[in-house]
C-alpha cells in the first residue's frame, strides 16, 4: 500500500494547460493533462480528486508561472488551500524551467535551450537554460516577438509562444508548447524551491485581489 506521507502533489495552470501528478520515490505515479485554454478552476479541483487518494500528498509544488495571471493565481490559490488543509508543506516551480527540463529529457538538445511562453499583449516569455545539469543561462524576460527573434537566433526552442515568431501553431506541432505537471520529477530540487507566489514576467493588467 502506497504511503501519502512519501508523496509530493504538482499542480500546473500556469498556461492553457491544467496539469497535476502525483510523485512517489523519484517516480509519477499518477497524472492527468488538459489543455483547456480557460476555466482551470472549474478543471483543477476534479483532476486533483481523480489521483490516487484524492491526490492527499506531504508536499505540493505548484507552477507559479510565468504564464496566464488567473491560471497562476487559481493553482498558486488551490495549492495554499491544500497545503493548510493537509499540513502539507509547499514550494514552487517555474513553468519556464518545467518545459526546459521535459525538452532535455526528451529532445536532442545541442548547446542552450529557449523556452518560450505566450504572455499576452502580443509579447512571449522567454528564459533560456543549458543541460546537464539544468542551469539557466538568462533571466526572465517579456518581449516584442521581434525582439525574441533575435534574441533566438539559431537555437533550439520550445514553448507555445514559437507561433509568436512565426513558427508555427504549436497545437499541430506541439514540441513540448505546453508544461506538463508530471514533468516536476525532472527537475532538480533547486528549482522547486520557489517561494509559491506567482511570478508574472510582467505587471499585470489588474492588481489581484488574492495571492500576493
Amino acid at each position: 500500500m502506497r504511503d501519502p506521507t512519501l508523496r509530493t502533489l504538482v499542480i500546473e495552470t500556469a498556461t492553457a494547460a491544467c496539469s497535476v501528478a502525483l510523485i512517489e520515490h523519484g517516480a509519477v505515479i499518477a497524472r492527468a493533462h488538459e489543455t483547456v485554454g480557460r476555466g482551470h478552476a472549474e478543471h483543477l479541483i476534479p483532476m486533483i480528486a481523480g489521483l490516487p487518494d484524492g491526490g492527499r500528498a506531504a508536499h505540493i509544488l505548484v507552477d507559479c508561472g510565468p504564464g496566464s495571471f488567473t491560471g497562476i493565481r487559481v493553482g498558486v490559490a488551490a495549492a495554499r488551500g491544500l497545503a493548510l488543509g493537509w499540513g502539507a508543506t509547499l514550494g514552487g516551480f517555474s513553468s519556464l524551467a518545467a518545459l526546459a527540463a521535459g525538452a532535455f529529457a526528451r529532445e536532442t538538445v545541442y548547446g542552450p535551450l529557449a523556452v518560450l511562453l505566450e504572455g499576452g499583449h502580443g509579447e512571449v516569455f522567454m528564459q533560456t537554460f543549458e543541460a546537464p545539469p539544468l542551469t539557466e543561462t538568462s533571466t526572465l524576460a517579456s518581449l516584442a516577438p521581434a525582439d525574441a527573434r533575435l534574441r533566438l537566433g539559431g537555437m533550439h526552442a520550445v514553448g507555445d509562444g514559437l507561433r509568436w515568431l512565426g513558427f508555427g501553431d504549436p497545437r499541430t506541432a506541439p514540441r513540448g508548447a505546453l508544461p506538463d505537471a508530471a514533468d516536476a520529477v525532472l527537475l532538480p530540487p533547486a528549482f522547486t524551491t520557489l517561494e509559491p507566489k506567482p511570478i508574472y514576467g510582467r505587471a499585470p493588467d489588474a492588481k489581484p485581489m488574492v495571492v500576493a
